[in-house]
C-alpha cells in the first residue's frame, strides 16, 4: 500500500525491521531510512550530506528531504519528494535521464571535494611569500594602505 506521509523519529541508529510510514532521522550518522513510498517494502537510505541529500525541520517539527528520491535501483523505480511529512510524488524518468541526473550528481559531489580539499591545502611558497611582503609592506607604511 502507497504511503501518503511519513512520521519523523529521531533516533541514533534505526531500528530492525523498520516500521512503515516512519522516516527514521540520526543525527548522529547524519543519516535518514524509510520504506519506499510506494509500498514495495523496500528500505531507503538517505545519507544526509551536502553533496548527497539535506534535511530541514519546520518550527511545528515537520520534516523536508531535499532533493526527491529516485528509487531507480529498485524494481518500482519510484521518485518522490518528502515534504513537510508528505509523500509529493513525481513522474517516471527514462533512463537517460536517470543517467544524467547520476553523472550531475557524480560532477557535483567531486566539484565539492575538491574545492573543499583546495581550502584545507597548506599555503605554497609562493603564497606565503607574498602574505610575508604584504605584511613588511604594512607595517613600513605604519599600516596605511
Amino acid at each position: 500500500m502507497k504511503i501518503a506521509q511519513f512520521a519523523p523519529r529521531y533516533l541514533d541508529s534505526f531500528p530492525r525491521p523498520l516500521e512503515e510510514g516512519v522516516l527514521y532521522i540520526s543525527r548522529k550518522f547524519s543519516m535518514a531510512g524509510h520504506h519506499c513510498a510506494c509500498g514495495c517494502g523496500q528500505e531507503v537510505m538517505t545519507p544526509l550530506k551536502p553533496t548527497q541529500w539535506s534535511l530541514s525541520e519546520s518550527p511545528s517539527g515537520d520534516v523536508t528531504l531535499y532533493p526527491s528520491i529516485g528509487n531507480w535501483g529498485f524494481p518500482c523505480r519510484s521518485h518522490y519528494w518528502i515534504r513537510r511529512n508528505k509523500v509529493v510524488w513525481s513522474y517516471e524518468m527514462t533512463e537517460s535521464e536517470i543517467e544524467l541526473n547520476r553523472r550531475r550528481d557524480q560532477a557535483t559531489r567531486e566539484a565539492y571535494y575538491e574545492q573543499r580539499n583546495k581550502a584545507s591545502r597548506p599555503a605554497s611558497a609562493d603564497q606565503k611569500s607574498k602574505r610575508l611582503l604584504d605584511w613588511i609592506a604594512q607595517a613600513l607604511s605604519g599600516g596605511r594602505k
